[in-house]
């Protein structure tokens, strides 16, 4: 097989869908989003053929028609190069598209799955883990009033809850939803404090029982977050300011652990490697998600035995889906256990 493998091309293909959110999804800054476009890629040799996504996110610059000109125009170099693993493959495309590290991954993750149907074995087994998914995922409430705040966490009983904040009223929030449930709360200010807003903040919020704080300030704030981890009595975690291999380390000292996107970093290769970095430096890992559909959201799922934190939420937030394959049961992430990312893309809107 390896034989007729290597004389065979891999093919590309790719769709791009807007895929709506159940509710308009809201986060610091007044950026709220109805829909969320993505790009999938379909990378095929011989009889086997992997998925991946990269969900456009517009504070980023990169949309799916900018994804879809650059694959188009190095397509020809894309499906020349002679494919035997996805490391490899993540390296040539990381050099062909040195500025679209969204269209980076959604190769990358493609590559994966194509290499574990190949292999016969899921995403974990290739990265040498038993499967564990005892670290339970999030759901997030995006900003709103805070009645519909409520209202939305009671409408998805879930026992752990990311809150977005960055708002004025931010304290009458977490003290609002807290009321109404005893489940672990975790706050997400995506950047939207100051350092003076964040050291009164956050001893209130270890008084409600917030389990962390995610990106409280800005991500060139490496002075003010270095005070602010000195002071914390909540655990710190970095997403903005950790987006490729070479950020981890620079978190070290200002922050207590790592919110890895497989989006962000351009996939699952580098994600390995920056988990690898992480644990040396004795930082906590999550992995979050930038509204996937069931496609990159089961390539997250498939890192649950190596995380401590997950943000595997994307197919909850939203009203449609285009694969199946995941299955969500309170906070726990179940993946099929088929070969790759062991799910099954439909190539048309599936109404959840």
């Amino acid at each position: 097989m390896a034989f007729l493998l290597s004389l065979t091309a891999l093919q590309v293909n790719y769709n791009t869908y807007e895929l709506p959110f159940a509710h308009p999804f809201t986060i610091s800054g007044g950026r709220t989003k109805t829909h969320q476009p993505t790009f999938i890629v379909e990378l095929s040799l011989g009889p086997f053929t992997g998925y991946g996504e990269a969900p456009a996110i517009l504070y980023y610059k990169i949309t799916v028609d900018q994804m879809a000109e650059d694959l188009e125009r190095k397509r020809t170099m894309v499906e020349k190069f002679a494919f035997t693993h996805p490391d490899r493959y993540w390296h040539y495309l990381h050099h062909l598209f040195p500025n679209n590290p969204f269209l980076v991954c959604a190769l990358d993750m493609a590559a994966w799955d194509l290499y574990g149907k190949m292999q016969g074995k899921p995403l974990y087994q290739l990265w040498g883990k038993e499967w564990n998914n005892d670290t339970l995922t999030d759901y997030t409430i995006g900003i709103d009033p805070v009645e519909k705040m409520v209202a939305k966490m009671k409408e998805k009983p879930w026992p752990v809850y990311k809150i977005q904040l960055g708002t004025p009223e931010d304290m009458v929030i977490v003290e609002t939803l807290r009321k109404n449930t005893d489940a672990v709360l975790r706050v997400d200010a995506n950047a939207g404090w100051t350092l003076e807003e964040a050291l009164q903040l956050i001893p209130r919020l270890e008084e409600l029982g917030v389990e962390l704080v995610e990106q409280p300030l800005a991500k060139e704030n490496w002075e003010g977050m270095k005070v602010l981890f000195g002071s914390s009595g909540l655990p710190l975690i970095a997403d903005e300011s950790c987006v490729f291999e070479g950020d981890v380390e620079r978190c070290k000292d200002h922050f207590h652990g790592i919110n890895i996107k497989l989006t962000k970093c351009s996939g699952p290769t580098p994600a390995l490697r920056m988990i690898e970095k992480a644990r040396s430096l004795g930082m906590k890992v999550m992995m979050g998600s930038m509204n996937e559909s069931s496609i990159g959201s089961a390539a997250i799922a498939h890192f649950l035995p190596q995380l401590d934190l997950s943000d595997i939420d994307g197919p909850l937030l939203l009203a449609t889906d285009i694969a199946t394959g995941l299955r969500y049961e309170a906070g726990k992430v179940y993946v099929s256990g088929a070969p790759g990312l062991g799910i099954d893309y439909t190539r048309a809107l599936v109404q959840s």
